[in-house]
């Protein structure tokens, strides 16, 4: 139980903490190193003079520094299936070749950029989504978020390739599914915290602003990525093709909604918001079965952790009794051996040990048939004998009193 309760202080202190370090100025962007710049008119230049090379596939064009050859083969050989993927949320593919441009460090990075689109100084991935120019540091690929990355910068591309006036929580919401960002601790905690303390947004106020404080940020990523989650699954990719099929016929987006998936936004996100309580509440917290393997895992985690220590300590003790056996005999060796050198026998316990036979039973003594009938003794050929202090009586007497007073044998 205690580790139960450690966990959740864990799950509500560290987006919190996170946000707070971002609105202290810590230099990180709200959701990783990803920027989008769709709200400008910027003239595509020529190839920039800093590319060395250009990799082309089926649908992708990657232009290349030097320094960044490498990172575009692996990239040429992987792009095309990553693509593939997104129809499985969107259900639609865009049209054209995408350009990639791929550059190593923070100098090759803004080099790439189009003229007047500067990427920001947090940022490793920038999206040109209307001249489908995507601007990446080669080094990003290689960090534990790069393969999300990229593929958040390719949905922004996407999206904005296929119609133009989406939402920006729906932007959001695609893009981090097309990750599978969703999937992360921290968006289940935002919110989880969103509906304990009942902060969570309606999507008409994240249509084109975001908040501004950075826990708002959190939650609103984390929202926007559920609600695109949940449509995506009740109504699948058919129905979400056909929204982006009326957006692009210049439909308003909750009119495509509405024959997209035969319902209003307002009715949908409503059954939404009522059932978020029971996916994010204290009740699926407390018995969500991954939650009960995850204790169970801690729990023997710790009772190996806990035996590991118990041999440890029980080796360690027969390590110390044999070091001692080992020196307490080997002071008697050497003491035995001064003593053969001296000739002196050894006493206590550092003489050597003899052979010792453990006595027998006494022997019970016969009672005399009569009182005045003396001992006799049992020789060693087991015959008894009179003792010697009464030969001579013995032998001046007659064959009658020698018989009475023979003995009986003693029995043992």
């Amino acid at each position: 139980m205690r580790h139960l309760l450690v966990l959740l202080l864990l799950l509500l202190a560290m987006p919190r903490a996170w946000a707070q370090g971002l609105g202290e100025g810590s230099g990180s962007h709200p959701h990783g190193g990803e920027a989008l710049v769709d709200d400008v008119v910027l003239v595509p230049h020529s190839r920039p003079k800093i590319v060395a090379g250009e990799l082309s596939t089926k649908r992708f064009r990657i232009l290349h520094t030097a320094a960044a050859t490498v990172a575009a083969r692996e990239l040429a050989e992987k792009i095309e299936s990553v693509r593939d993927g997104f129809g499985n949320i969107l259900g639609r593919d865009w049209p054209g070749v995408t350009e990639i441009r791929l550059g190593v460090g923070r100098e090759e990075f803004e080099a790439l950029a189009l003229p007047g689109g500067r990427p920001p100084g947090w940022a490793v991935a920038l999206a040109y989504p209307t001249h489908q120019i995507i601007l990446l540091d080669a080094l990003s690929l290689h960090a534990p978020d790069g393969q999300q990355t990229l593929r958040h910068e390719l949905a922004h591309v996407a999206l904005g390739q296929l119609a133009r006036g989406w939402p920006r929580w729906f932007q959001e919401g695609v893009a981090q599914n097309v990750t599978g960002e969703r999937f992360s601790l921290t968006h289940y905690s935002a919110l989880f915290r969103a509906v304990t303390q009942e902060r969570v947004f309606h999507f008409e106020d994240l249509s084109s602003d975001w908040p501004d404080l950075p826990a708002d940020v959190e939650i609103a990523y984390a929202q926007s990525a559920a609600f695109v989650a949940h449509l995506s699954t009740r109504y699948g990719p058919q129905a979400m093709g056909l929204l982006i099929d009326g957006v692009r016929d210049g439909e308003p987006f909750e009119t495509a909604f509405g024959k997209a998936f035969h319902t209003s936004l307002d009715v949908e996100e409503s059954g939404w918001r009522d059932g978020l309580a029971a996916r994010y509440g204290w009740l699926p917290l407390t018995t969500s079965s991954a939650l009960l393997w995850l204790t169970a895992s801690i729990l023997c985690v710790a009772a190996y952790a806990r035996r590991r220590q118990q041999k440890a300590a029980r080796l360690a003790e027969m390590t110390a009794q044999e070091a001692a056996d080992e020196a307490a005999l080997r002071l008697m060796m050497v003491a035995q051996q001064q003593a053969a050198e001296a000739g002196t026998p050894l006493s206590g316990p550092s003489a050597p040990l003899q052979e010792l036979y453990w006595p027998g039973p006494p022997a019970s003594e016969p009672e005399p048939e009569h009182p005045e009938s003396p001992p006799h003794a049992e020789s060693t050929s087991g015959e008894y004998s009179v003792g010697p202090e009464h030969e001579s009586e013995q032998a001046a007497g007659s064959d009658d009193e020698l018989k009475a007073r023979t003995a009986k044998p003693t029995l043992h």
